[in-house]
């Protein structure tokens, strides 16, 4: 951009144009030294500046703005004395007024426009009135002699009045009519404030990760959408009511998508914590305290029960007790200790009363608080339950990841990003969907990233946006270097310019690094294995290969029943192993990246035994599967023998032949009967992949260290 600014410096030497550079970093090009510096010059009686090698004329009418899309950056000293420093972030009540607009643009497009038209008369009325007043003044300046004797003047000054007077009942009308409408306009205030609470929680969620980064183009976007297909009613208050709850979980969902398994939790406490902050019901400083513990200088009151509660859960519990509606709280503990020895003892602590009177005294949120500082172990299915009962049940329960709808909400100049985690490979389901789609062959390229192949991938993608096929670049997180240029080429993508067919696909560790324009302007995707068995076991059924018909098809009728059992006992075998992790050196004694891969391979080679052998060779089948695909990444010869001692719980002739055979001795888990399974559509009844009555109690089983053993009926020691 150097020869630009140059060419625009020159420029404004008779126009006078201003400069704009946009989406700098947190360091500036040298060659703007001068500019910054002003570092001009007489020469020839001409005020002169000096660019690069070049002396070109300068005009004091220059003006040289500079723009970032940086959330906090972070900018040298040395930097920031050369230049005047303006935070053009949005403020909530600003956003919430234009959020406000356009909701009211939409449900009533007639007030919008009478109010934009009042906006345009008031300004012409105004300016009249200007006009007068001028009028008024030129006249009294230019009259020579007795005002009173100039006809001219009086007549000026006559019309001058009638015209003002009328503008003035014009503006008084107007005036009344724009209140009319302010109130009107009010009673959609409540879903525009609710909407800036919840942009300004996703504005945050770079703080967690580099990569979580959100547009509030396309937070608009996603909110006109809402207000476009959520239910329609005549009463404003039901209709409120519709557009909150949709827009509210559209915003959950699709920001979901693209958050590591870890932080979609704690993304639906920031919505349901922020929003309550905003209704009141939480004290801002009770919520600091939830998170930090307080910071507090020792404490010289004495643990009155050493023997069980910490001295940091004792520290706590006086610095919260110093919060408003803690009061007294401290004594009562220490005057009632066999009472809180109970609550401590609790198998379910967040579930059971709070000794009196605190059970009824503080709200719900304080009783949290109160669980975080005397069992912080069980403060996670607390914020679980909390965020159940203020938002829903489905805000706990993430939608399973599904490309097909990604690709829907993209579009030609909008790149589609994996961001990987370790053992995550989506490439194999991306080459799967795009030979569903017709994009196989020539029509999708894929490459990885790394020393020299920049513009390799730069000519791929400038080909495929002209041919519109498919594009996909590996491990952008490997080429630093070209991410600049890969963020200018996305900036180039316009829709007069791309084929409609064309989609860029990129896959990337989280990195500082990566351009923000392109995160902010993209749709993010990560696929790691859901939390909870009910997620699991719906994911594996509802891809690659158990989602497709052909799969089914590839076995012989009369074995379809004994595939359908096992293929159900692996993928619950599958979310097993991976739902062990959570529980630490309880579940595997060193933590292991189990994937979707080692599925797929293992349905493979039991389709393949299943039409090769009369009968199930179950010992080959459990042998390839414990000790080659998933045994493979084991490494520790007590969770070697963990797994293959967990896979027969799911390998064995009574699974096939027994239609009562339970998965664990409580009889809640199990493989459906046959009888209820259908060969030719999986993908109906992938949901439910055993009796709907029991669907619900998946979930059950990875809520606790206690469930986790009933899972094995290993015999292994405790590590």
């Amino acid at each position: 951009y150097q020869r630009r600014v140059r060419e625009a410096v020159v420029s404004t030497q008779s126009t006078g144009n201003p400069v704009l550079i946009e989406n700098v970093g947190e360091e500036l090009d040298p060659s703007l030294e001068p500019l910054l510096l002003k570092q001009t010059f007489k020469q020839g009686g001409i005020t002169c500046i000096k660019l690069g090698e070049e002396t070109i004329e300068y005009s004091e009418d220059f003006k040289l703005y500079i723009t970032t899309k940086l959330r906090n950056p972070h900018y040298l000293p040395e930097i920031s004395v050369k230049v005047s420093l303006l935070n053009f972030m949005i403020t909530p009540e600003g956003l919430e007024d234009q959020l406000l607009g356009i909701v009211v643009a939409k449900e009533r497009p007639e007030l919008e426009e009478e109010r934009n038209a009042l906006i345009i008369q008031s300004a012409a009325n105004k300016k009249s009135l200007k006009e007068i007043e001028d009028q008024i003044l030129e006249t009294l300046s230019s009259s020579e002699g007795n005002i009173l004797e100039d006809e001219s003047a009086i007549q000026v000054l006559n019309n001058a009045k009638v015209l003002s007077n009328e503008i003035e009942k014009k503006q008084i009308i107007a005036d009344k009519t724009e209140k009319m409408i302010a109130q009107s306009r009010e009673g959609y205030r409540s879903i525009a404030k609710h909407s800036s609470v919840l942009y300004f929680s996703i504005a945050d969620l770079p703080n967690i990760d580099p990569m979580y980064q959100y547009s509030l183009a396309w937070f608009i976007n996603l909110y006109i959408m809402s207000i476009e297909q959520s239910n329609k009613s005549k009463i404003l208050e039901k209709r409120l009511r519709y557009l909150t709850d949709h827009f509210t979980y559209s915003l959950y969902k699709n920001v979901c998508r693209s958050l590591f398994e870890k932080d979609k939790l704690l993304f639906s406490f920031l919505l349901c914590s922020n929003l309550l902050k905003d209704r009141n019901e939480i004290n801002h400083e009770q919520f600091i305290f939830f998170l930090t513990g307080g910071i507090g200088l020792e404490n010289n009151i004495k643990n009155p029960a050493i023997e069980w509660l910490s001295d940091k859960s004792w520290d706590e519990v006086c610095r919260m007790s110093e919060l408003a509606g803690f009061g007294g709280f401290r004594k009562s503990f220490q005057a009632n200790i066999a009472d809180w020895k109970r609550y401590y003892d609790a198998k379910e602590p967040q579930k059971i009363k709070l000794p009196e009177p605190w059970q009824t005294k503080l709200t719900d949120f304080q009783k949290m608080t109160c669980l975080r500082c005397i069992r912080p172990d069980k403060v996670v299915q607390a914020v679980t339950n909390f965020v159940e009962e203020k938002l829903g049940r489905h805000f706990i329960e993430p939608p399973p990841f599904n490309i097909a709808t990604c690709y829907q909400d993209s579009n030609p100049i909008m790149p589609l990003i994996f961001v990987l985690s370790p053992g995550a490979d989506p490439m194999a389901g991306l080459l799967k969907y795009a030979e569903d789609k017709g994009f196989s062959g020539d029509k999708f390229n894929a490459i990885s990233l790394g020393q020299g192949q920049g513009p390799i991938a730069r000519k791929m993608i400038e080909k495929a946006a002209e041919e519109g096929s498919w594009v996909a670049l590996q491990n952008v997180h490997l080429a630093v270097s070209w991410m600049p240029q890969l963020e200018k080429i996305c900036e180039d993508f316009t829709p007069d310019k791309v084929n409609p067919a064309f989609r860029l696909w990129l896959t990337s560790y989280p990195s500082p690094k990566f351009p923000v324009t392109v995160l902010q302007n993209s749709v993010k995707m990560t696929n790691e294995p859901p939390t909870g068995l009910k997620a699991n076991l719906l994911q594996s059924f509802t891809t690659d290969p158990v989602s497709d018909t052909k799969f089914f098809e590839g076995v012989a009728e009369e074995k379809g029943q004994h595939f359908e059992k096992l293929l159900f006992s692996l993928c619950f075998f599958h979310a097993i192993v991976q739902e062990r992790k959570k529980f630490g050196p309880i579940g595997w004694n060193i933590a292991y990246g189990f994937n979707d891969s080692d599925l797929r391979i293992s349905l493979q080679q039991l389709q393949l035994f299943v039409n090769e052998y009369s009968h199930v060779p179950l010992n080959a089948v459990t042998y390839l599967t414990g000790e080659c695909n998933y045994g493979g990444r084991v490494t520790d010869d007590w969770d070697r023998r963990c797994i293959t001692t967990i896979l027969r719980v799911y390998y064995n002739p009574d699974v096939v032949e027994d239609n009562k055979y339970k998965f664990s001795p409580s009889g809640v888990y199990f493989a459906h009967p046959t009888a209820h399974t259908t060969l030719t559509s999986p993908s109906s009844s992938s949901c439910r992949p055993h009796s709907s009555r029991k669907c619900s109690e998946c979930t059950t089983m990875s809520t606790s260290p206690e469930s986790s053993k009933e899972r094995s009926s290993c015999s292994r020691t405790s590590s």
